[in-house]
């Protein structure tokens, strides 16, 4: 889902009210199919401005913490196979 941006906020308003404004002419002139399309605009209008309040409301600082430094392992780490000494010793065959 995309979401509006929160300094379009404005923006959002004004095309709402200038929706509302076109859906009340539609009306006084009869154009039955114009009103029905402007309030399919005008819903998404109003959702966007919903999503975006509802999406300010639920800021909230969250604290993660200060991470633990970590720790420094001494010494080498060594991929040890099962008989691994037997690897190299030389195997005589009869």
């Amino acid at each position: 889902m995309l979401w509006p941006d929160p300094a379009q906020r404005d923006r959002l308003v004004e095309i709402r009210d200038n929706l509302l404004a076109r859906i009340a002419e539609a009306e006084r002139e009869g154009w039955l199919g114009e009103v029905e399309g402007l309030q399919m605009s005008l819903a998404g209008a109003e959702e966007k401005l919903t999503q975006l309040d509802r999406r300010q409301s639920n800021r909230s600082v969250v604290d993660l913490g200060i991470p633990a430094p970590a720790t420094r392992v001494v010494g080498a780490v060594r991929n040890k196979s099962v008989n691994s000494s037997a690897a190299h010793t030389p195997v005589s065959l009869p």
